[in-house]
């Protein structure tokens, strides 16, 4: 994504849609002014939860799975499994098709951003990114996986 080195996780696919959804969970700045305003081109809380859990099936297992595949190591793992259970607790109470005001009102939200900030953080800065860009937007996500960004085909 923009300047991501190669990764060298197997996986790293399933890796960028699992860090570009806990990089989105994780920034309120980027909600309030991307998600609340509407803006194209980033999805909104449900897209993001999908890119979490879509490949990966965190939610029906833990990410300690997928150590040696998607993540590197148990730290890495429980951390994505502690976003993971946060955020689908709040999706499950408020709806998939709810409106991100319902997310980010729902008393458990700060906890969810919590989590999902200590684990974008933990794999960004393995990863050789600096945790604090903005998210990347669908777009250059999917460039990234294509092979137009520089990233591995």
């Amino acid at each position: 994504m923009g300047g991501m080195p190669l990764s060298d996780m197997p996986w790293w696919r399933w890796r960028s849609n699992v860090r570009s959804a806990l990089h989105m969970l994780s920034d309120p700045v980027f909600q309030q002014h991307t998600w609340l305003a509407g803006r194209p081109g980033y999805g909104d809380v449900t897209d993001a939860v999908y890119r979490l859990v879509e490949d990966t099936w965190l939610d029906n297992w833990s990410a300690e799975k997928y150590i040696g595949t998607i993540f590197r190591d148990t730290q890495e793992a429980q951390l994505v499994d502690a976003a993971v259970l946060r955020v689908l607790r709040i999706m499950h109470q408020v709806g998939p098709d709810a409106p991100v005001t319902a997310y980010m009102e729902h008393a458990g939200w700060p906890d969810a951003v919590r989590a999902a900030r200590e684990a974008h953080v933990h794999l960004a800065t393995a990863d050789g990114e600096d945790p604090a860009t903005a998210p990347h937007s669908l777009d250059a996500l999917a460039a990234a996986q294509s092979g137009t960004l520089g990233a591995p085909a």
